[in-house]
């Protein structure tokens, strides 16, 4: 097991739940084998929610989340309780901490209700057995009761870690390691031709995180990458000597692609790959048509998963509500946020444009679709608004036959 630098986009969320005091940030010491989190036997030292990422063989890599205590009281306290439940909206695997010494409280209770409810993989952890003896029988009369495992350790003595993380690895679904972008649209051998202007808005010397992400994904299937920019993209195609399996493009620059790229080789956007990827492809769809039933006077979100430098020409804050307008011919209302996460404020929108979500799991991207759909409003990302508002969505969802279908249905 070792420390790694995977963006936390990729990486499988693991969140410590507990009381203060119960031992969360020594677990977390614990199954890092450092002193990543401060322990202090003073109840409530951690506040706010602390993230370290590391490797998880065979999870992968992985960002452990210490919170606060769910007994937390004051003001403060009950502030501090709700950016901990907020924390469930990204958490792929919960770690229920108890105090061997206090036992299931209220409390834990309620949280263990809430990871069956939200259908979080869960662990009951008893720490500091080292100091109360608890029968292995004890244990598994408990994880019977409450239908979740429970593994007994010693966070201190560093007793049963090993235990806990083979429990970790046994209860996650077995694609939560899978993180495929379009190495399941390609194979071994193939070209594909990925079309990345160079984005002002992109870290100095580096490509943005999702042309990275997909670049790796590509060489991971055995394939090859031929990375070329927008007004050289012609010249490449008939450099190539063959046909590419598929072209990919950042979606700003979808109609110079569309227009150079044969009708006979698929085409598709980094954005709607991740859409397919971390949220729900056909729900994003749907969302896009409600474009066309804006009105004057409605309120439209463009939400980010991150917050970054805005440029003078922003793709969120000024391309989008632009590209709107033109398309509807209405006087909307635009509003933003960035890394935020979604509340009943939802309901006065009519429309939520979403970045692509890089920078967040699939957990977190899914809650925010679901909060949207809780509330009746329509979500679209922005790869599949500017493919809609540019006219070229059918050619967009060609790589994708049953979403291309929803699109021709959604279109009758």
């Amino acid at each position: 097991m070792s420390l790694n630098n995977s963006p936390r986009g990729v990486s499988l969320h693991i969140a410590l739940f507990g009381k203060r005091n119960a031992g969360k940030s020594s677990l977390i010491n614990a199954i890092t084998g450092g002193n990543t989190a401060i322990v202090s036997e003073v109840k409530g030292t951690t506040t706010d929610p602390v993230y370290k990422s590391m490797e998880i063989l065979p999870l992968g890599p992985c960002v452990l989340i210490d919170t606060a205590g769910i007994d937390d009281d004051g003001t403060l306290g009950e502030l501090r309780i709700e950016k901990t439940k907020e924390i469930l909206k990204k958490t792929d695997l919960a770690l229920l901490v108890i105090d061997s010494k206090l036992g299931i409280s209220a409390e834990d209770n309620k949280f263990i209700k809430i990871f069956k409810e939200k259908q979080i993989p869960a662990v009951v952890v008893f720490n500091k057995i080292d100091s109360v003896k608890i029968e292995e029988e004890t244990l598994k009369k408990l994880e019977k009761d409450i239908e979740v495992p429970v593994v007994g350790v010693s966070s201190a003595e560093k007793i049963n870690i090993n235990k806990l993380k083979d429990t970790m690895i046994k209860i996650m679904p077995e694609d939560s390691e899978k993180f495929r972008i379009v190495g399941d649209l390609i194979s071994p051998g193939d070209f594909v031709v990925l079309v990345t202007p160079i984005d002002k808005a992109a870290p100095k010397g580096r490509l943005i995180l999702p042309q990275q992400q997909t670049i790796r994904d590509i060489l991971e299937s055995d394939a090859i990458a031929i990375v070329t920019k927008e007004y050289e993209l012609r010249e490449t195609l008939e450099k190539l000597g063959r046909k590419p399996r598929l072209v990919i493009t950042d979606s700003q620059a979808f109609l110079k692609v569309a227009a150079d790229t044969p009708k006979d080789v698929p085409l598709t956007s980094f954005s709607i790959l991740f859409a397919r990827n971390k949220g729900d492809l056909n729900e994003l769809i749907k969302g896009a048509k409600a474009v066309d039933r804006l009105k004057n006077g409605d309120k439209v979100l463009i939400a980010e998963g991150c917050t970054h430098h805005r440029q003078s020409d922003d793709i969120g804050t000024v391309k989008i509500p632009r590209w709107i307008r033109q398309r509807t011919g209405k006087d909307i209302e635009f509003e933003f946020a960035s890394g935020a996460s979604f509340t009943e404020e939802v309901k006065k929108y009519s429309l939520i444009v979403h970045c692509g979500a890089c920078m967040l799991n699939k957990t977190a991207m899914m809650s925010r679709i679901e909060a949207a759909a809780k509330f009746g409003v329509p979500i679209v990302n922005y790869g599949v608004l500017i493919a809609y508002v540019q006219g070229i969505m059918p050619r967009a969802l060609e790589p994708f036959p049953l979403a291309k279908l929803l699109w021709e249905e959604e279109n009758i």
